[in-house]
Parts: structure tokens; sequence; C-alpha cells
């Protein structure tokens, strides 16, 4: 059981890969992104921790909102649409993975409720395909279909993304009930700061780890990467290395403290949570609520021609 479960996870992580190398070539990213959920994936057996922090925090350290809006309740067996909203200001370009800047790109998370989960394609009405556009949302694990990704994908076209989802029934479905039921969405703009190994990137800033002075500052390649030399007070030099992107904001000869920034913090993107809860309506209690409805309707009625029929055998008794 277990090497089949282990040749299942491995053929999902090759698929996964596949299809992550297939829109980098159909989407035309740009280089060196390093901002992929595939990285979640295969660090995480679930996104989302237990004090509630979906793990992509853990390297895009910038707070940024993001926006999920779906139906206030839905019936069981129904395809519905999530919409999800990662605003930001697209005038503004990053810092790349090779040192120069350009456009930002956008993925995000979406944490559905058990059971629920992307609907099938033949299930989809065709004004939604035309919402969806050409994006392709994969599940987080095979054994975790109701956990959905999809990044790095061009912010200017795909800050508002579309879901097709497709709710379940607790008829065909026992572990299912009708209920409210919480959904969480992670959404990033832009790289990250920390890669998953633990080491920096390049869309960060870079600090002095000792105090004293910058003897040298040189260019170690034609990316525009440096070597701070600093000379601390007991004439030891420690070597602080900054790669291409972060602007330097020290000269030779200025004494710096630890901890003090070498260079301004070029990240312009970060991540953001949002939770929204849906109900999951039973829909015979909506037919008892209409039924209920229509009954104190026609009473209303019955009683209003009562009171008028009342009102004629006033009249004709006080004519008599």
């Amino acid at each position: 059981m277990n090497i089949l479960s282990s040749k299942k996870k491995f053929i999902f992580s090759l698929f996964a890969t596949f299809t992550f190398v297939l829109s980098l070539g159909l989407t035309r990213f740009a280089p060196s992104v390093e901002a992929y959920p595939i990285f979640a994936q295969q660090n995480y057996e679930n996104p989302r921790e237990a004090n509630g922090r979906i793990v992509c925090a853990n390297c895009h350290l910038a707070q940024k909102s993001v926006e999920l809006e779906v139906p206030q309740a839905v019936l069981p067996d129904t395809v519905f649409e999530a919409v999800v909203k990662i605003p930001y200001d697209q005038q503004v370009q990053q810092v790349l993975g090779n040192g120069k800047k350009g456009d930002l790109n956008v993925g995000m998370v979406l944490i559905l409720p058990e059971g629920f989960e992307l609907a099938p394609a033949d299930r989809v009405p065709e004004e939604m395909k035309k919402k969806v556009g050409k994006l392709f949302y994969q599940p987080y694990s095979p054994d975790k279909k109701n956990i959905l990704v999809v990044g790095p994908v061009p912010g200017k076209k795909y800050s508002e993304m579309v879901l097709p989802i497709l709710s379940p029934d607790p008829a065909k479905n026992k572990n299912i009930s009708f209920l409210k039921y919480p959904m969480y969405l992670g959404g990033n703009r832009g790289r990250g700061q920390v890669y998953p190994d633990g080491s920096k990137s390049n869309n960060t800033v870079y600090n002095s780890s000792v105090a004293g002075k910058i003897t040298k500052i040189a260019k170690v390649d034609k990316k525009g990467s440096l070597e701070v030399t600093i000379e601390t007070a007991t004439g030891n030099s420690v070597v602080e290395k900054i790669p291409a992107g972060p602007e330097l904001m020290v000269t030779e000869g200025q004494f710096v403290q630890a901890d003090q920034p070498l260079t301004n913090n070029p990240n312009v993107g970060g991540f953001g949570q949002q939770d929204v809860e849906i109900v999951l309506q039973n829909p015979a209690r909506i037919q008892g609520l209409l039924a209920f409805f229509g009954a104190v309707l026609i009473a209303q009625v019955l009683l209003v021609l009562k009171k008028k029929q009342f009102e004629k055998v006033q009249l004709a008794e006080m004519n008599f």
C-alpha cells in the first residue's frame, strides 16, 4: 500500500512539474521569478499551518491585501464562481533573479472545504469558461483535491481570477452536511524574499552583520553583484556579499553599525490572506421557506377578503 502511495505521489510530482514548465512557455514569464507554488507543494504536506497562516507567507514576508468573493449560499452539486482579486499598482516593477527590472507575477492557493473541488470542464457553463480564460488550476496534491493552486502568471492579465467550483452533494457523500463552511485564500504578487532553503533572494534588504568601517566595495560579476568589506574594531575583515538587484546605500570609508541596512529594500510585492464562509444550503429548507411564505400570503389575502365580506354584511344590515 505504501509503495503504491509513493508511486502515486511521484507521478503527481512529475505531472505538477510538467504542467508548471508548460505554463512557463505558454504565459511567457520573466526569467528567475522564484515565486512558484510548486515550492510549497514540495515542502509542505498542508499549505495551512496549525496557527492558520498559509505557508507562502514564509517566503513572501511583506503583507498585502487579497479579496475572495463567493456566494453566501450554494445548493448541492452546483457549479459556482469563486473570484480571487490580487490588487497592486501595475505601474511598478520588481527585481528579477538576474538583477534587472520586470513586471510582477501573481499566484494563489485556495483552500476549499472538504468535498468542494474544481468543477469538471463538462459542467462549466460557456459564459463561465470565458471568465476563467486559459488559466490552469491544479490540485495541491493527489489526496487534496479541495486545495487549488495557480501561478506564477502575469499580474497585469490575471490580477483577477475566476475559479469554477463544484459543491458536494450530501446525498452522495455521507461525510458532507448542510452547514456553514470556511474557505481560505492566500495570494501573492511579486517574488519572495526568502528561498525554501532559508537563504535570501535578491528581492530583499541586506544588512551589515558587524559594526565597523567599510574599507572596500568591489563588483564581482557582470550582473552587478557586490562584495562589501567591513573592518571591525578588532581589526578583522568581514565580507558582505550582495547580489545584483538591491541598490547600495553605503560608501567606502563609512562607519556602519551591526544590522544597519547596506542596501534599500527593492521588494514591491507581498502576500495576503482572507477567510470567507459559504453555506451549503438544503433545497428542502428553501422549499419549506417558500411554502411558508406562500401560506402566509394566502392567509393574508383570505383575511382581507373576509374583512371585505364582513364590511358588506354590516353595511347591508345598516341599510335594512
